[in-house]
């Protein structure tokens, strides 16, 4: 936590008012290097009590001092955390947070741990998909694989975000096209944060062997613009650092004049009843079954004389 206060003030210092910080970056991301191995029953209670007794309360005593950072700064921002529940120990969250001089401003779960993720995170509710109106815009976002997710996306894209903060532990070239894509489709800045994690970062006494590695996260963090896609600043790979970049919120209004994803060119009046009422279900069946029943397989095609597709 001191090192995220530490960097408010130096990225502050170089001129930015809003700071976003990686996934769950306060106090661990659980990297697939060793993380993997939690799928057994034994060895890793010493991790898991470790985890939760350095893991975030939201709102709480470690949200204050990230408030009164930006409070000291005048600035926003956005970070990624290990929330654990105040009302009893137990599960613990892959959270987004938001935080402005008053302080916290919205709070995010990831909606889905991603492949080993699911060991340790316990999953969103999904009542948080919003944009944040700050005096630097509106802010919204996703957590790493869920800016994969077309209606998680869909779903932040209809309150408005200029910019999107993107917390992840993705430095594939894949995850650059995918935040490139994402400006494109909702008129946003995106500001792509990857972890850069080596070894060295872990104690000494870390309480669960590691590979061999000498770098678990490569980094790449990145700000894309609206209107082409293009990185206007980073990728930054291998090394510690911070990318910045001015985001003119007049370019997202452009690119919005051709193509705005939740407004003229939406077509909700098409798709959306189309999402909701399947050719080969009625109504009434969905109303009865409820989205998730059998009635509309994933595997279905449109003959029904045809195989299934996989």
């Amino acid at each position: 936590m001191k090192k995220a206060v530490d960097l408010i003030g130096e990225a502050t210092a170089d001129g930015a008012e809003l700071i976003v910080l990686p996934e769950t970056f306060v106090p661990l991301y659980p990297s697939g290097g060793w993380g993997k191995e939690a799928a057994a029953f034994d060895g890793f209670d010493e991790l898991w009590e470790r985890l939760w007794a350095n893991s975030v309360e939201v709102p709480g005593p470690l949200v204050d001092q990230l408030t009164a950072a930006c409070a000291e700064h005048g600035v926003h921002c956005a970070i990624g955390v290990n929330e654990r529940e105040i009302e009893r120990p137990g599960t613990i969250y892959n959270a987004l947070l938001l935080i402005g001089p008053e302080g916290l401003l919205a709070k995010h779960r990831k909606l889905m741990p991603t492949h080993h993720e699911k060991l340790f995170h316990g999953i969103g509710g999904g009542g948080d998909l919003e944009a944040v109106d700050t005096p630097l815009g509106r802010i919204g976002g996703l957590i790493c694989w869920e800016n994969r997710m077309p209606l998680a996306r869909y779903a932040v894209y209809r309150s408005g975000p200029q910019i999107w903060v993107a917390p992840n532990a993705d430095d594939s070239d894949s995850w650059l096209a995918t935040v490139r894509h994402i400006a494109i489709e909702s008129g946003a800045y995106v500001i792509s944060v990857p972890q850069f994690i080596p070894k060295s970062a872990f104690p000494d006494d870390f309480p669960v062997e590691l590979p061999d590695y000498k770098i678990f996260g490569r980094g790449g963090a990145a700000i894309i613009e609206p209107t082409d896609g293009e990185v206007i600043a980073g990728p930054l790979y291998d090394e510690e650092g911070i990318v910045t970049a001015d985001c003119d919120l007049r370019s997202g209004l452009h690119a919005k004049r051709w193509f705005d994803s939740v407004g003229h060119y939406s077509r909700e009046d098409v798709l959306l009843g189309e999402i909701a009422t399947a050719p080969e279900v009625s109504a009434s069946q969905i109303n009865q079954d409820g989205p998730c029943a059998n009635s509309i397989s994933p595997t279905r095609t449109s003959s029904s004389g045809s195989k299934p597709a996989r």
